[in-house]
């Protein structure tokens, strides 16, 4: 379904659709989902859409923010941070009689467009890591009756949680690298018995806080001891921790997956490190300009690109997605592909994958987010036609 102009029942006129990115957010990923809504609302299609900017702050507090002053902030995540001066927002239920009414965007009385409602047509949250990828933000939007870009609260929640994540994959077949999972309290009470079930996956390994996303808090293990700082530092972003095995000769895939019911996979890249930290990290994706090269499409056998391709949609539907996700493989040199992980919210930086994986599948980042807005009012319509009494 592409989507029109809503007619403003104060004047019978036509209007554009208003689109709340709702950006920032209460995570250690605050930053990166700066720089993803800078990008997504430079490629917003300005004759269909009107944004309408909000950012959450990392002690939660929802405030409008300035076209100019996002669109001119550096694209250093270092160096990017919210204006604190605007004025508050609140995005509550329209007040109309009819079921799944859009949602109203109330802004503070000293705001800049004087304080009136405003009827927001669908939300594209771009708030990644926890209380925003997780499904806290995407109950709300349900609660809100507001149509919304991205998976569902199901799909959100466990697309976020690497643990509960691999149990599901594992679940339904899919391929995975050995891991074990880590929890805070056997960690505090019986440390060594953890630690020697993670030492039994041998070295490298690779830790991971369980519910965060961009490399935050990831590290990798060549011993004992690094092992154990590892888990040590992953616990101060999560009370779960996931420990995986290093696969040998490793390429590293990424597949985007773009749709509802009817789903389709993209081009597949890969990523190819040249930091000093030798793995995908933080700093390699973000900081160092010239920490990654990415190759897309990447150098694969026909077979393998539709291998990749099968697993992404594969993987999608067991976590019951919607709308968006990228899927992250890992290739031995053996030539097993394992599924990595999903990222329900990836990220949509100028350098991130996912926009430049549809870009080479023939999908410019304009045609891109209008058709993930076009995705959540097409679910949004299809879950208002679903009976709420018998």
């Amino acid at each position: 379904m592409v989507s029109g102009p809503r007619t403003d029942p104060s004047s019978g006129s036509r209007r554009k659709l208003r689109v709340a990115v709702v950006f920032g957010g209460r995570s250690a990923e605050h930053e990166i989902a700066i720089l993803s809504a800078r990008f997504i609302v430079e490629s917003l299609d300005r004759e269909r859409f009107e944004p309408v900017l909000i950012g959450i702050d990392k002690g939660g507090r929802w405030l409008l923010q300035d076209e100019a002053l996002l669109l001119g902030q550096s694209r250093d995540p270092r160096l990017v941070k919210l204006n604190q001066a605007m004025p508050s927002a609140n995005l509550l239920p329209h007040p109309g009689e009819s079921a799944g009414e859009p949602a109203t965007l109330v802004v503070a009385p000293e705001g800049s467009r004087g304080g009136g409602p405003l009827d927001i047509d669908v939300v594209f949250p771009v708030l990644h890591g926890p209380m925003g990828e997780d499904g806290s933000i995407q109950g709300l939007f349900a609660l809100a009756g507001a149509p919304h870009v991205g998976a569902g609260i199901l799909g959100s929640a466990v697309g976020m949680d690497k643990d509960v994540m691999k149990r599901l994959l594992a679940d339904a077949g899919l391929p995975l690298v050995k891991h074990v999972t880590v929890r805070r309290r056997r960690w505090e009470t019986a440390r060594k018995a953890a630690l020697d079930d993670a030492l039994g996956l041998g070295f490298p390994a690779f830790v991971k806080p369980a519910n965060l996303g961009s490399s935050v808090g990831v590290s990798r293990a060549r011993n004992a001891a690094e092992l154990e700082q590892g888990i040590d530092e992953a616990f101060t972003f999560d009370d779960k921790v996931i420990v995986e095995a290093g696969v040998p000769g490793v390429r590293e895939l990424e597949c985007a997956v773009l749709g509802n019911e009817d789903p389709r996979a993209s081009r597949v890249g890969e990523i190819v490190v040249t930091h000093e930290d030798g793995f995908y990290s933080y700093d390699a994706k973000y900081v160092d300009d010239h920490g990654v090269t990415t190759a897309i499409p990447a150098n694969l056998s026909p077979e393998d690109e539709r291998r990749v391709q099968e697993l992404s949609l594969r993987t999608f539907a067991a976590l019951e997605c919607e709308g968006l996700a990228r899927v992250d493989f890992f290739r031995a040199e053996t030539g097993e592909i394992y599924v990595n992980e999903i990222n329900t919210l990836p990220g949509f930086t100028a350098i991130s994958m996912y926009p430049k994986l549809w870009e080479a599948s023939g999908v410019p980042a304009k045609d891109l987010v209008s058709e993930l807005v076009d995705l959540a009012i097409e679910r949004g319509n299809r879950k208002r036609r679903l009976r709420t009494s018998r």
